[in-house]
């Protein structure tokens, strides 16, 4: 058989001598320059190989080859199953939300048994200067609430939602998502009577709610195993803000003092 070019650079169809047989029919020139101007015209504008295919062999099915699969995703490393180990591995792991080389962290504080777990929101610039959730002039707010239904920071436990600061002082969905999944496993952890939620990073992560619906009432977190009852009010850097708001906080306080004493 002779060769044969198909090209629409130029708008060219080029046909040397042949005298091709398919399927035992001879197809003359005029035949397969047809033939070839509606292959031009429904856009085939080079061959694909050099060697013919037997198109009309049907015992022959093209195969389609399959894309190469994609690679799975690292799964994420297993956590901590006791509250001691949890601990030690907040001050040491490198994979937490929004660490970097050199970046403080802030972490749990408290008695772990104390009944009342209290989780705050991301650090603030006290925090990480003191190293412990809650500092500064909001801290002393926080200490005086305390004060108010007779407990201490020594007969509380302690937790920011997020041991390091991000620059933003937000939180990626991803971010948050993550940072919910390493609250639930401390609180389950630590198997408190009751938790606090200060603030609305908090209420979010752990309830799916804004503090402006969490508030007034009580709710259940769920950890693994169960569920822990949780009250949420205001943070304390808030109260600062807005004094008129620590008569709501008092009232939160005090539904949550009822439930534990």
């Amino acid at each position: 058989m002779s060769s044969l070019s198909l090209s629409t650079i130029d708008g060219r169809v080029n046909v040397a001598t042949f005298a091709p047989v398919l399927g035992g029919v001879e197809l003359d020139e005029r035949a397969l320059r047809s033939a070839l101007d509606w292959w031009r015209e429904i856009g085939v504008d080079a061959p694909v190989r050099e060697e013919p295919l037997a198109w009309l062999d049907r015992g022959r099915v093209a195969r389609v080859p399959e894309p190469p699969a994609e690679a799975a995703p690292p799964a994420a490393p297993r956590l901590p199953d006791d509250l001691q180990a949890f601990r030690a591995w907040l001050a040491e792991a490198v994979d937490l939300p929004f660490a970097a080389p050199g970046a403080r962290r802030v972490l749990p504080t408290g008695d772990p048994t104390a009944g009342l777990m209290v989780i705050a929101g991301m650090p603030g610039a006290d925090d990480l200067a003191g190293g412990a959730p809650l500092g500064g002039e909001a801290g002393r707010l926080f200490d005086r609430m305390l004060a108010a239904i007779g407990r201490s920071r020594q007969a509380i436990y302690l937790s920011p939602l997020s041991c390091h600061r991000c620059p933003s002082g937000r939180f990626s969905v991803d971010e948050e998502r993550r940072c919910a999944e390493l609250a639930r496993r401390h609180v389950a952890l630590a198997a408190p009577a009751a938790l606090l939620l200060l603030g609305d990073a908090p209420c979010k992560q752990l309830l799916g709610i804004p503090l402006v619906r969490a508030r007034g009432g009580w709710h259940c977190v769920k950890v693994d195993g169960g569920t822990v009852p949780a009250v949420a009010t205001f943070a304390p850097d808030t109260l600062l803000a807005h004094p008129a708001l620590k008569r709501g906080a008092w009232a939160d306080l005090q539904r949550l003092t009822e439930r534990c004493d």
